[in-house]
């Protein structure tokens, strides 16, 4: 793995590049960003973050040889931390997470201790990892958000880049939960789509529902990773809407064999668990 002070730019990533897949256990393809760089567009400073959370990460497409090379298949769940001073380019953890296909190991629980062991070093905090081998028969759960979607709203939409001006909120105190299925945004280095439900559940002045649909199709040409999407809507939903309380949580489609779900909270909030979008 790259020294972690050589600062690397997104730039310098897999993203975009053709690169040859590793055929054993390569820890070094993970590819660190830092976090930094991106809050400070919204002025976030790292001893004082508004929000906490994580980022969780389902992997589908996990296998490594047991010790008579004969593969073994899993699935894997990875919890980073928010407060982590770094974030891992996705397309580096695919092919970290395939560089395991032609290596040994004794048991399941070694390749997490692996897999922990390297994304908390990349990440700069501890990375919590569990993997279900599929013999196991792991099941996944599918569902909705316990709230309001927005998606049937019938609104005019015309900016499709991020516009805080769009949310507002007014009137007596309220608790609910928002949800849409129109998160569109690309990725930062490609361009490729990428596609999410996003939730919003807050205690506070209610928030115009038109305009936080208006809000979230606003992503739609907008060149950000996941995490730093779902920071920026908290950010700009806190700023605008001045709730008591406040989580945002993203669940995108897969792409990779990965899923990634980042959740920002004010703290006071309950957890989203690792219940899928349909689209996942």
């Amino acid at each position: 793995m790259r020294a972690m002070n050589d600062a690397p730019s997104v730039g310098d990533s897999p993203l975009g590049r053709a690169v040859a897949y590793a055929s054993h256990y390569s820890p070094e393809l993970l590819f660190p960003i830092p976090r930094q760089e991106k809050r400070a567009e919204l002025g976030l400073c790292p001893e004082a973050l508004p929000f906490v959370g994580f980022d969780l990460w389902n992997a589908y497409e996990l296998s490594w040889l047991n010790p008579k090379g004969k593969p073994v298949a899993a699935l894997g769940r990875f919890r980073f931390p928010a407060d982590t001073p770094r974030l891992v380019e996705s397309k580096s953890l695919k092919l970290y997470l395939n560089s395991f296909n032609q290596s040994r190991f004794v048991k399941a629980a070694d390749v997490a201790a692996a897999i922990a062991r390297d994304l908390s070093a990349a990440a700069g905090g501890t990375v919590e990892v569990r993997i279900v081998t599929l013999d196991r028969r792991p099941q996944r759960s599918l569902g909705y958000p316990d709230g309001i979607l927005l998606d049937t709203l019938d609104i005019e939409a015309d900016q499709y880049n991020p516009d805080p001006a769009l949310l507002s909120a007014a009137g007596p105190e309220v608790s609910e939960t928002l949800y849409s299925h129109l998160l569109k945004s690309n990725c930062l280095v490609t361009g490729q789509p990428d596609w999410a439900m996003v939730v919003v559940r807050y205690v506070g002045p209610a928030i115009t529902r038109e305009g936080l649909l208006k809000y979230f199709i606003s992503f739609r040409q907008h060149n950000e990773f996941h995490e730093q999407c779902v920071e920026r809507i908290f950010c700009d939903v806190m700023a605008r809407c001045r709730p008591k309380s406040l989580a945002v949580w993203a669940r995108y489609t897969r792409r990779g064999g990965l899923d990634i779900n980042p959740f920002r909270s004010t703290g006071d909030t309950p957890e989203p668990d690792n219940t899928g979008e349909v689209r996942q």
